[in-house]
This record gives structure tokens, C-alpha cells and sequence, in this order.
């Protein structure tokens, strides 16, 4: 098994900071004519003021002239932040791309929850130009480096930002499998799958099958097992130095799928290893002023809606 002994992440410290930001790429879903609308009112904005914009080959047009068109893997070289416009799955997407480049992004909500993409199309122009004069606090989120190695053939890895999950498909049959961590055993177990989370993911898959909320800037990570056959079966929380090692116990003729950021990168069979550990690449993300975490977790998850909500504010409800 791979050792594990660099801490992945640190205490994130968010303060305002000065920046120049003179290419700014715009990435989304752009063949939603809802996204693509925004994202052009973003465009021309950005375009008045002489910046450069970017977007991908897969905008539609026409779109305004002095717009350039790139590779979707130049986004990250040739931009000096990239603003995504959709929901959190594409800043996923778009984090996977500019992992350990050091070029910040920042996330224009038009999806639905939004935890990592926290503002609003109503107020996108005016935060972007704060974003533009410095005015914003920084903050960065670890990956998880994901292996999956096959009896037989090829290992396959990828980055993760939110989670990895195995679970059964194609089937009503249990899955049975073991965990361990940093080569120690933990547990056989038995269900629907498992799921293994960043702190940035606590709030994501793991959340619905009874995980903890991790604060982002916490060096952890959550194993938590999907509709597990022993109620006893819970989830743990472990150091995110660690590396979590899931193998398949019994054939059943169960299938056991494995996603990261729930795209699919293979099968789990017996006598097969899935290993989930630090990447050691972070991601930057920028914020308003006055961002704050806790209010986004009231508003995303209606907390506090009675009457005794001293503290509600506009903006949670």
C-alpha cells in the first residue's frame, strides 16, 4: 500500500488580497441557452472593460467578436482566473482542470444547491467587479487522488474533488466488501456501496447516507456506507493523510461500479484493489467579502426557518 505521510491540506486563511486579473476564462454548459445567456451578459461585460475573455469550443453562436475561442484544456493555461457559470458540478469539472495551476476560480450559481458556487446571477456584475479591484477572500480545497487496480490489466486513476463512490448497479443483489485504512482492517460490510469523501464532498452524496458536515478548511475525510444491511455500520471520519484501500469479499454476481465526481471510471471485481488517497493539489477558490459558510449551510439546508431564528438574515431565506 502507498504510504501516506504528507498532510494534504492546511488551514485555510481567507483575507482580502490585491490581484490583476486580465484574461478571464468563462467555462459552463454553454448549450443551455439559460447558462449561454448568462455567460454572454458576463462576456460583454468583462469585454468593456479591454480583459480578454475565453471560452471553449463548445459555445454557441454567434457571440460577441472580440470573444476567444480555446481548447477546453487551454482554459487553464491561458487564463489568469476562470469564472464558472452552472452549478456545483461544474465547478467539479472545472477544478479537475485547474488542479495544482495556481489559477483561482469562482463560481456564478446557476443550478441549484451551490455550495461551491456562491453568488448569484442578480448580483454577478457587481461582485465581479469587486472580484476585478481585489476585494475578495481566497480560499483553497484539497483532491483525492483515486486508483483503481485491476487484477488483471491497467491501472486506472483519476482526481476527485467531492468524492469516490462504489456501488452496486445493475442488480438487487447486497455488495460485500472490506475497508481498510493505512493498511489496517476496519471493517467487511455489507449493502448498497460505499462512499469516500473530501471535507469538500461531506456536504454532497455522503451527506443523504447519513454523513457528517466537515468544515472545508478540516484536514478529513468521511467513509460512509450506503444503505448499509447492519444498522450498526456507520460512518467515520478519518485523517485526509490517510489512504483508504475498499476490495470485493464475495462474487454474488453483484456489479460494483466506480465513480469519481460521479463520473465512471470502472468496475470493482474480486481480487481487485480500489485505493483513495491525498492528491496533494489543491484548487483556489475565490469568494464576496463577508463570505460565510455557515450562512450557506443555513440557506442550502433550511436551517433555522422558525420563529427563534434571531440571526435569519435576508440572504439565507
Amino acid at each position: 500500500m502507498p504510504a501516506a505521510n504528507k498532510k494534504p491540506s492546511q488551514r485555510t486563511v481567507s483575507k482580502p488580497a490585491m490581484a490583476h486579473f486580465s484574461t478571464i476564462a468563462l467555462f459552463g454548459p454553454s448549450a443551455d441557452p439559460k447558462i449561454a445567456g448568462t455567460m454572454i451578459l458576463l462576456a460583454k461585460h468583462l469585454l468593456k472593460k479591454g480583459l480578454e475573455v475565453l471560452v471553449d469550443e463548445t459555445f454557441p453562436r454567434p457571440h460577441p467578436k472580440k470573444l476567444q475561442v480555446v481548447r477546453e484544456s487551454d482554459l487553464a493555461t491561458r487564463s489568469d482566473l476562470v469564472v464558472t457559470v452552472g452549478g456545483d458540478g461544474t465547478m467539479l469539472h472545472a477544478a479537475r482542470l485547474l488542479a495544482g495551476s495556481d489559477i483561482p476560480m469562482l463560481g456564478i450559481n446557476r443550478g441549484r444547491l451551490g455550495f461551491l458556487a456562491d453568488i448569484s446571477p442578480k448580483d454577478m456584475l457587481k461582485r465581479i467587479d469587486k472580484v476585478l479591484a481585489g476585494q475578495f477572500e481566497r480560499g483553497s480545497r484539497y483532491l483525492l487522488q483515486v486508483t483503481l487496480v485491476p487484477a488483471k490489466g491497467k491501472k486506472l486513476q483519476r482526481l476527485t474533488v467531492n468524492d469516490c463512490v462504489l456501488q452496486k448497479w445493475d442488480t438487487g443483489r447486497m455488495l460485500d466488501y472490506e475497508t481498510w485504512v493505512d493498511g489496517h482492517y476496519v471493517n467487511t460490510h455489507g449493502g448498497d456501496g460505499v462512499i469516500v469523501a473530501s471535507a469538500t464532498g461531506s456536504t454532497a452524496y455522503a451527506l443523504s447516507c447519513g454523513g457528517p458536515i466537515i468544515h472545508p478548511t478540516m484536514d478529513a475525510m468521511v467513509i460512509a456506507p450506503i444503505c448499509p444491511h447492519t444498522l450498526s455500520d456507520r460512518p467515520i471520519v478519518i485523517p485526509a493523510s490517510s489512504t483508504v484501500e475498499i476490495r470485493r469479499v464475495q462474487d454474488r454476481a453483484t456489479k460494483a461500479q466506480v465513480t469519481c465526481d460521479g463520473d465512471i471510471i470502472g468496475d470493482l471485481n474480486v481480487g481487485d484493489h480500489l485505493l483513495i488517497g491525498p492528491a496533494h493539489v489543491r484548487v483556489t477558490l475565490l469568494h464576496p467579502l463577508g463570505h460565510d459558510y455557515y450562512r450557506i449551510l443555513r440557506s442550502k439546508l433550511h436551517w433555522g426557518r422558525g420563529a427563534l431564528s434571531r440571526f435569519m438574515t435576508e440572504d439565507d431565506a
